[in-house]
């Protein structure tokens, strides 16, 4: 409501009562000096008509929930009576439940009861079992170790890469899935389970008793020195107590000399906020602010501050970032950016600026909904989608550039909000063909390893270990069935069509015949070609099937141009 108003000698507002006024009641827009009395009537009459349409609205919108509910009852309590078939109540109380949940953000979705193991493994990345990867191509094929992750349960009992589990507790593997067969390997902590294996190298077939264990998976997956004077530690999530891993790396790093960090949050998809605001602490005058949590309810909105000692204020600190990098993530790097403690570089950050929290419903559900968005230290929200607009077709879009704001950093410099982090030095990502992404996600590669370490006992020691086997792969490799096009290929094929479709291919004949020779490439030459591109995925998994997962770790970094190129950019003054 706006009141136009003149000066009046008979008791005008003061200036700062004007302002106080106008900031009190956002509402009333006060244009110039009014009488007391005159402008009291009109704030009372303008308060009035405010309260009233709020309680309109909220009337309003408790009648529309009632009525939302009193018809969701009467369609199911109509269905029961009078549909042909009986009702697959729990089928369509799920998908009812996940379809009104879609329609607000991906991340409020509800958890029954019998997927709250799921959820405790998002949270905690943990679960009771045996601690290993496995690998089961078919229904009637043996359970294949994969993975047997260093110092668990089944790296204790001797399991190797390659070992195949023929029967788990005297029963066949035989005609299960592999999510089948990993649900019987898992189990409570203490107890024991039996396998039926046949070993890789000597085909011998014996029993082995496992007894499980809680397994837990870092959130550190490493740390170590990347030079005499450069420490680095990669931490893949935010699940319980990761502050104190990383505390524990710092602290070790610095013991071997380390003078500057690389913290490499790329990939990280977040997790726990208070382990986010743990971790800038770390850094940080104890007591600074971290992250600001505001919702529509006002008891989620408040501001997370520090609250232990920091380790180090002053060591120069590059924060590694990509669009895999969110959330907590988002909150870590942000916070670094706006307190002006560290260089980011990398890529723009996903831009999950939203917080959740799980809550309890009727028969052990939970509820994990979103309550709040947060904002860095500068006052900055980082979220990308509006997922409050959304068009006709349900789709939702990205805040364009032109509606972001600016704000500024602890020493002045220039952010800005709606969509991510933006790196202080932006850094290009690898790019990958077409093909290496086809044998990775087709598991030719994985399938690959296994081969290849059936054929090798031992390998060299990680730091001279290089694969030079590659025309095996190839060998291998073309008698598998992958999608080996090209991206120009792909492209070429779709223009194919659509000129098939305008009845142009005859006209063009002659071209295409020149195109078809040139894209053509049988599997062997498109395999030969991309060979230093596909040498490294084939290393870094063979390493991890001899030295576990840190040695996998440690040959990405030998190839990783991100990085390298990172330490050779100057640091913004902190």
């Amino acid at each position: 409501m706006i009141i136009f108003a003149k000066p009046n000698a008979g008791g005008a507002l003061s200036v700062a009562q004007f302002v106080h006024l106008s900031n009190a009641y956002p509402s009333v827009k006060v244009t110039g000096y009014l009488s007391n009395k005159l402008i009291m009537r009109k704030l009372v009459i303008s308060l009035g008509a405010t309260l009233i349409g709020v309680s309109l609205f909220a009337q309003s919108k408790d009648f529309k929930m009632g009525q939302w509910v009193e018809v969701n009852n009467a369609i199911l309590k109509e269905l029961n009576r009078s549909y042909v078939d009986s009702l697959p109540l729990g089928r369509i109380e799920r998908k009812g439940i996940d379809a009104m949940l879609e329609n607000l953000d991906p991340y409020t979705v509800y958890i029954p009861e019998e997927e709250n193991e799921d959820l405790e493994y998002m949270i905690n990345k943990s679960y009771g079992g045996i601690g290993a990867v496995i690998y089961k191509p078919g229904k009637e094929d043996n359970v294949t170790i994969n993975e047997p992750y260093k110092g668990s349960p089944a790296y204790k009992s001797g399991l190797k890469c390659g070992d195949q589990i023929m029967a788990i507790d005297g029963e066949s593997v035989h005609g299960l899935t592999a999510s089948e067969a990993s649900d019987k390997m898992k189990g409570k902590p203490g107890t024991k389970v039996t396998f039926q294996v046949k070993r890789v190298h000597t085909g011998a077939v014996e029993d082995v008793t496992i007894e499980r264990e809680r397994i837990h998976l870092p959130d550190v997956e490493y740390y170590g020195m990347l030079d005499q004077t450069t420490g680095y530690i990669l931490q893949t999530g935010f699940t319980e107590n990761v502050s104190a891993d990383v505390r524990a790396a710092f602290n070790d790093l610095k013991k071997q000399g380390m003078q500057k960090l690389v913290y490499d949050l790329r990939g990280n998809g977040g997790g726990l906020l208070n382990e986010a605001v743990n971790i800038v602490s770390l850094f940080v005058p104890k007591g600074s602010l971290v992250v600001t949590q505001k919702g529509k309810d006002a008891s989620q909105n408040e501001e997370l501050r520090t609250k232990l000692d920091p380790l180090d204020t002053t060591m120069p600190i590059v924060v590694l970032v990509d669009g895999g990098t969110a959330s907590s993530s988002e909150i870590v790097s942000g916070a670094l950016q706006d307190l002006d403690r560290a260089t980011i570089m990398g890529k723009r950050t996903y831009g999950k600026g939203l917080v959740q929290s799980i809550r309890p419903l009727p028969y052990n559900g939970q509820l994990k909904v979103t309550i709040a968005k947060y904002y860095t230290p500068s006052g900055r929200c980082v979220q990308a989608i509006d997922y409050a607009k959304r068009g006709d077709d349900g789709s939702v879009t990205h805040i364009p550039d032109s509606l972001t704001h600016e704000f500024k950093t602890l020493h002045g410099r220039t952010v800005r909000d709606g969509g991510g982090i933006t790196p202080d030095v932006e850094i290009a990502a690898p790019t990958y063909s077409r093909i290496v992404y086809s044998l990775v996600l087709g598991g030719i590669i994985e399938q690959y390893v296994l081969h290849y370490v059936a054929a090798h006992e031992s390998i060299a020691p990680l730091d001279e270990f290089h694969f030079t086997d590659y025309e095996d792969f190839v060998q291998f490799a073309k008698e598998k069935e992958f999608d080996y096009r090209s991206s120009a290929k792909t492209y070429y094929d779709q223009m194919k069509k659509e000129l098939a479709k305008d009845g142009m291919t005859d006209a063009v004949k002659e071209q295409l015949a020149a195109l078809d020779e040139a894209f053509n490439m049988d599997k062997e030459k498109v395999l030969r070609m991309k060979k230093d591109e596909i040498i490294p995925f084939i290393e870094e998994e063979i390493a991890v099937r001899y030295y576990y997962q840190e040695a996998g770790i440690k040959v990405r970094l030998r190839y990783d141009t991100q990085l390298k190129e990172a330490l050779t950019k100057p640091l913004i003054e902190v």
